[in-house]
């Protein structure tokens, strides 16, 4: 470097403002020593007069010495937080959902724990799975026609989970852990995520019993921050470990040998903080960008995996012999029995046949007694006087309670005729245990839902009313599983209902002991087919024929731009030009708020092959919509334009 160069660090800045979502140059004063690559530094930013955050991702010399340059204030942590991979990832991700990298990376990076990071030495050892127990994980897998092919060659696959209970756990637990064991042999990390903390803990006490502890890596919400921390600095290690969390650990900065994604269709896995990214998005993406393997696994199959299975892109794996789930379906003759309302003849003597070896689980849509009231000589819905919120009931002859502001309405009169009887419109888990309590005398009933978690029960008899999501494991599987409400489940205002439903069906199936029975009560057609046939990959091929010539997700994407009247206007002008379908737009119409100016939104219908073109062309105007607000107004609490890309099918 010669008298006349200096330093120069390109740094990413830890900023939602999307104007500052690009590299700047700062000068690197000599008395900072070195500053890593990705390492944490504060630079000050001129037009806020103040020092924020920033990671450094390039080092260079610059000859040009009269440039006027900020200079780095100061290097935080030598630590190189952000690997050249992870701001990679971080970057891709963004420009594909017209975000900003650092909104990425804030999911995770974890805050700077000091203490935690001095006691980080960076050098685990290499520790090698137990040979029986990689044996044990090859076996496992075996049983799935190409499975160890796609993991061996590093292929992307969609793998239907054999249903069951497998060494006390459910067995798709036992077949992640299996490729994680197997990834783990090859001197390879891997990433399993899962939706929820239930998941998440069944999948570690899979591991816990094939992979050595110290390569096992908790990533996810409920960890302390340092415990966070901890694991993060894990990952960024060079020897091989299986990180296991939620949404966020999607981005770990390990060399991943192999992605996992399990129950891909839970909305859970749709990140709810800008940009949005589904974790099964960021999956893809991260696969195409280091060729790992990348496995898609469930019960079922959502529409956004069988379309890359129908272009070729996944591969489709399934058990070589699959024993699947006996399921029943109730008859019409028996639905039309004055005493079939909730639980016909067939699925209350599987049933009682049942619970008389071992437990029985219920399925019900809600939790509580009853989750909502009506006008018992109207029917018209009982709502609160204060807020206009439904009323339900917490149990039998209480107060009815109103289920958005919490108050109570003792003195209700219907506003349509003037009754002040009410009556009950549903049952939810509550209720049902309390009915089928007096159906079935002296058996012990049980009530797992959200306000009752319930994560495992033992092989005696018992019947278990549990929501959907919240079943319990049963020691030996359930000797019978009915499922309840499946027309009200189906009339959610939903355009992907029949997928959920079927989803949570099947989930609750799998959990059947081998030969017992599944009692779908009071749902036909195309879904309860499905779930009788177990052809899960049948019906979202189906779903997928019907919304082609609607363009409707998954066969296209969907932007929402939303802001003010004229930034969506010059924003859509913008799109003009890419030369999208005539019909490519729908909107502009009026948001309800109470904003000044008032807000209007629109949604952009494009193909995926122009979805770079048309997450560019969105992510200018929204920077352009930003600059000019803060010129014009200074700083404003809520932007001119937002954009959402890939928005969820019920915004529709």
């Amino acid at each position: 470097m010669t008298a006349e160069s200096r330093r120069i660090a390109r740094v990413l800045l830890d900023s939602p403002l999307p104007q500052l979502d690009r590299l700047f140059d700062y000068s690197l004063p000599a008395e900072l020593g070195d500053a890593p690559l990705g390492a944490r530094i504060k630079v000050p930013l001129r037009t806020a007069g103040r020092v924020i955050d920033g990671y450094v991702v390039e080092l260079g010399v610059e000859d040009d010495a009269d440039r006027p340059l900020s200079e780095v204030d100061s290097v935080v942590s030598p630590v190189a937080v952000l690997p050249e991979r992870l701001h990679r990832l971080a970057r891709r991700v963004a420009d594909r959902a017209a975000g900003s990298a650092s909104d990425i990376l804030r999911l995770v990076i974890p805050k700077r724990q000091v203490r935690v990071e001095k006691a980080w030495t960076g050098d685990s050892p290499v520790t090698a799975p137990d040979p029986e127990a990689l044996a044990g994980a090859t076996a496992l897998l075996d049983a799935y026609d190409g499975l160890l092919d796609v993991l061996e060659n590093h292929g992307r696959a969609a793998v239907e989970a054999i249903p069951g209970i497998r060494d006390d756990g459910p067995a798709w637990a036992a077949l992640l852990a299996a490729t994680a064991v197997q990834a783990l042999g090859a001197g390879e990390s891997s990433i399993l995520i899962v939706p929820d903390h239930r998941d998440l803990d069944r999948l570690l006490t899979a591991l816990a019993q094939i992979a050595p502890d110290e390569t096992i890596i908790r990533y996810d919400s409920r960890q302390t921050n340092p415990q966070r921390y901890r694991s993060f600095l894990r990952t960024l290690e060079d020897a091989p470990c299986i990180v296991v969390g939620n949404r966020s650990a999607v981005y770990a900065p390990v060399r991943a040998g192999l992605v996992a994604i399990w129950d891909d269709g839970d909305p859970l896995l749709g990140e709810p903080l800008a940009p949005y990214v589904n974790a099964r998005d960021a999956a893809l993406l991260r696969q195409e960008q280091e060729e790992s393997a990348l496995l898609f696994v469930g019960h079922t199959r959502t529409t956004d995996v069988e379309r890359l299975v129908a272009h070729g892109w996944l591969r489709d794996v399934r058990a070589a012999r699959r024993v699947l789930p006996r399921v029943v379906l109730s008859t019409p003759q028996e639905m039309e029995q004055p005493t079939a309302q909730r639980l016909p003849s067939s699925a209350f003597l599987a049933a009682r046949t049942a619970a008389a070896e071992g437990p029985v689980l219920v399925q019900v849509s809600r939790p509580g007694f009853s989750p909502s009231l009506v006008c018992a000589e109207c029917r018209a819905p009982a709502r609160c006087a204060h807020c206009g919120g439904p009323l339900g009931a917490r149990h039998r002859g209480a107060v009815p309670v109103c289920g958005w502001c919490g108050r109570g309405a003792r003195a209700w009169a219907c506003p349509s005729c003037s009754s002040t009887k009410l009556r009950l419109a549903s049952s939810g888990s509550e209720r049902t245990a309390d009915e089928l309590g007096r159906a079935f005398p002296g058996v012990r009933v049980i009530v797992a839902d959200s306000a009752h978690p319930v994560e495992r029960v033992d092989a005696k008899p018992a019947l278990v009313v549990a929501t959907r999501g919240a079943e319990p494991l049963a020691d030996g599987g359930y000797r019978a599983v009915v499922l309840l409400d499946g027309p009200r489940m189906l009339q959610a205002p939903d355009l992907r209902v029949g997928e959920s439903c079927l989803r949570w069906w099947s989930n609750a199936a799998a959990l059947a002991a081998p030969g017992a029975p599944v009692h779908l009560v009071g749902v036909d057609g195309g879904t309860a087919r499905a779930l009788a046939t177990w052809n899960q990959a049948g019906y979202a091929r189906s779903e997928l024929e019907s919304r082609a010539p609607l363009h409707m997700p998954p066969t296209a994407r969907v932007a929402l731009v939303e802001g003010t009247a004229a930034a969506v206007s010059r924003a859509l002008i913008a799109l003009g030009e890419l030369a999208l379908p005539p019909d490519a737009v729908l909107g502009p119409v009026p948001v309800e708020s109470d904003d000044e100016p008032p807000r209007v939104r629109a949604l952009v219908r494009f193909d995926y092959g122009a979805g770079s073109r048309v997450a560019t062309v969105l992510r200018a105007a929204v920077v352009a919509e930003a600059v000019a607000s803060r010129r014009g107004r200074g700083r404003n609490p809520r932007s001119a334009l937002s954009v959402r890309l890939d928005i969820l099918d019920p915004e529709l």
